[in-house]
């Protein structure tokens, strides 16, 4: 039986609810109708329960997820997902480059980010994601048993089941769709993912949309180079609409309980990195890309992630820095900004070898109502390994994926903002990178095998093409 992850609607059902709450609509008495009628809970950590509804069961679930749509939000005013409403809230948002300057009727941007940092960040964003792919969906506490168990704690490098007592795995499997490819005993070369096929098509859109892109853009791209099948969450949730005739901004809320999800975040470091300086331009970019799939907190992950990327792209500003600067897009009184804040303040405070379990453990009691997959605690995860790491690169992405929580997501994000700062591939740890071998596989366009020098250059040639523009 096939039973199609992120999409079923008695599936969808418990996973609303869940954001209901998050967000302030009273949803109880929808709750004890599902009850009820006997439906069960979201998945707690899969995309599908293991068994299809009844029809009935069905039907109402999708009733039931349009009534949820209908209910007032007590956290709508804080929280909106218009740019104009956002900006509104946000009073240190940040200025343009040129705003100080006098007219001139050929101001350039910022310079581009040279080649080598970008082919530091695109190999940084690659490491972070393959170092967590093994234990994608895992508990915290079996991501610290695996690693552990093989001596390799706290990470120094990729997860590997030599040594792993066999009931460890029994208990905790690794990722059945990445253990092949990204076990240490395994690698061979960059395996295809979701966190690296986005930043791929948002070099195709750059390249015939330019950064005058609109989400309509994004939706046309997708439809014509992103298989259904590498989406996920939100990401799948979109293509459904769009292909039942919903349009866009309208086909990241219906029936999609996955809108403040993490899928919006793994696609911002390209309007970052085309962005160097620009804080401002990278999280309007990502805005418009995110609205396809997502609201509120799941947009502002998005667009703060851009704008720490765009700080960091010009190499001038240290980690700290650039993440305050990400927080000057978020509104104030948000969940997401809330987080971070917290994330940040409590990296600060338990420093040393030692003191990041503490902030995670800390995050997690926090968070613990939370989706693993939710933007709030991944995005509070990034900044907190970013701020205790100083931006060092191996203590950055060894401390998203030690947080537990969508291990290759964070990873892959805090590996791409700490290999940016750095500067050049060769800053990098030669053990992480050489098990790359210059190579990505990807089902997205002709990029399958492609080497991180030529996306660098890439890169590169869409920044300095909308740099050089009048």
């Amino acid at each position: 039986m096939l039973r199609l992850t992120w999409v079923q609607p008695e599936d969808l059902l418990g996973h609303e609810l869940r954001q209901a709450a998050e967000d302030g609509r009273e949803a109880r008495a929808i709750a004890a109708r599902w009850k009820a009628a006997g439906g069960c809970e979201a998945p707690a950590r899969a995309g599908a329960s293991p068994q299809r509804a009844s029809r009935y069961l069905r039907l109402l679930a999708e009733d039931l997820l349009d009534e949820l749509a209908d209910l007032p939000s007590r956290t709508a005013q804080d929280e909106p997902t218009e740019l104009e409403r956002i900006r509104a809230l946000c009073p240190r948002w940040p200025g343009r480059p040129d705003d100080a300057r006098p007219p001139a009727p050929h101001r350039a941007r910022p310079p581009a980010a040279a080649p080598a940092r970008l082919e530091a960040a695109w190999l940084g964003r690659a490491v972070g994601c393959l170092l967590g792919k093994p234990v994608e969906k895992l508990p915290l506490d079996a991501v610290r048993a695996l690693a552990r168990s093989a001596g390799n704690w706290p990470l120094d490098g990729y997860f590997t089941a030599r040594g792993v007592p066999g009931p460890l795995l029994d208990a905790h499997p690794w990722n059945r769709r990445s253990a092949s490819t990204s076990l240490a005993e395994n690698i061979d070369g960059m395996p295809e993912d979701d966190d690296l096929n986005y930043p791929l098509l948002n070099l195709l859109l750059l390249q015939r949309h330019g950064t005058d892109f609109t989400t309509a853009d994004v939706a046309r791209l997708w439809l014509d180079e992103l298989p259904p099948g590498r989406a996920f969450t939100a990401e799948r949730i979109a293509l459904r609409n769009l292909l039942c005739g919903v349009e866009p901004p309208h086909t990241a809320r219906h029936r999609n309980p996955f809108r403040e999800w993490i899928g919006a975040l793994i696609r911002a470091d390209v309007h970052g990195w085309t962005n160097p300086g620009d804080p401002a331009a990278a999280a309007e970019q990502a805005h418009r890309d995110a609205c396809l799939t997502h609201t509120a907190n799941g947009v502002y992950a998005a667009m703060f992630t851009a704008a720490v990327i765009a700080a960091a792209a010009t190499g001038a500003q240290d980690v700290h820095a650039c993440l305050r600067t990400g927080l000057t897009v978020v509104p104030p009184r948000s969940r997401l900004f809330r987080a971070v804040e917290h994330a940040v303040r409590l990296a600060e405070e338990h420093p040393g070898p030692d003191g990041f379990d503490t902030v995670v453990d800390e995050l997690h009691a926090t968070h613990r109502a939370y989706h693993w997959v939710h933007a709030v605690p991944n995005t509070a995860l990034v900044a907190a390994a970013l701020t205790h790491a100083d931006g060092d690169f191996t203590r950055s992405v060894r401390g998203a994926v030690a947080g537990g929580l969508d291990t290759d997501s964070a990873g892959a994000t805090a590996g791409g903002v700490a290999a940016l700062l750095a500067g050049d591939p060769a800053a990098l740890p030669d053990h992480w990178t050489a098990p790359l071998k210059n190579r990505l596989a990807t089902s997205v366009a002709d990029f399958n095998g492609v080497g991180f020098d030529a996306l660098a250059h890439l890169t590169w040639s869409l920044t300095h093409r909308e740099a050089s523009r009048p």
